[in-house]
C-alpha cells in the first residue's frame, strides 16, 4: 500500500490542495507579521505568560500541519476541479461585498434609503423578482428602520442626504427614518 492511498481513500479531493496551499500561504503571511502585532513584555513572570508567545505556538503548529499536509499531497496536481471547487468558496464574499457597501452608504444616503435599496436589491439577486416579493422586502426594510428608530429609538446619524431637506422634514427624517 503505497502512502499517499490513505488520504485519497478517506477524504474528498476536489479543493482540497487550493485549500491546504492556501491556508499555508495564509499562516505564513500571519507569522511574519507576529512581531508588529504582539509584545515581547519583560515583566512576564514567565515565557509562556508573553503575549507573543501562544499566538506563535498556534501559528507554528498550523504551519507545521499546512506544510506536512501540503507534503504529503506533493504527487497530486491541480486539476480543474480544484479550481471550480475553490471558486464556490469564494462566491459567499459578494454578500459582504453588499453588506459593506450598506455599512459605507448608509452616512450618505439614510438608513431608510439605504435599507429600502438593501433589501430589494439582495432579494433581486437571489432571484425573487415578482413584483409582490419586492414589495415584501421592500416593507420589511421600512418595518426594520421604524421598529429601530421609531419604536427602539436606536440612534443612528443622519445621513448627509437629509441634511438637503426642508427643514419639516429634516428633523422627523433623522429622528425616525
Amino acid at each position: 500500500m503505497r502512502d499517499d492511498d490513505d488520504i485519497h481513500a478517506k477524504t474528498r479531493g476536489s479543493g482540497q490542495i487550493v485549500f491546504v496551499a492556501g491556508g499555508l500561504a495564509m499562516t505564513l503571511l500571519l507569522l511574519s507579521q507576529i512581531t508588529g502585532q504582539t509584545i515581547w513584555d519583560d515583566q512576564a513572570k514567565n515565557f509562556a505568560a508573553q503575549p507573543r508567545f501562544w499566538p506563535l505556538v498556534a501559528l507554528l503548529a498550523m504551519v507545521l500541519g499546512f506544510a506536512l499536509h501540503l507534503w504529503r499531497m506533493r504527487h497530486r496536481a491541480f486539476r480543474p476541479e480544484d479550481w471550480g471547487e475553490a471558486r464556490r468558496w469564494i462566491e459567499p464574499a459578494e454578500y459582504v461585498v453588499w453588506f459593506m457597501g450598506y455599512v459605507f452608504l448608509v452616512p450618505l444616503i439614510g438608513f431608510l434609503p439605504m435599507s429600502l435599496v438593501f433589501a430589494t436589491g439582495l432579494t433581486w439577486r437571489l432571484g425573487y423578482r415578482n413584483r409582490r416579493m419586492l414589495w415584501t422586502a421592500a416593507l420589511f426594510a421600512f418595518a426594520t428602520v421604524v421598529f429601530f428608530k421609531a419604536l427602539l429609538g436606536v440612534k443612528i446619524p443622519g445621513s448627509a442626504l437629509y441634511e438637503m431637506l426642508p427643514e419639516p422634514f429634516r428633523s422627523s427624517f433623522i429622528l425616525y427614518f
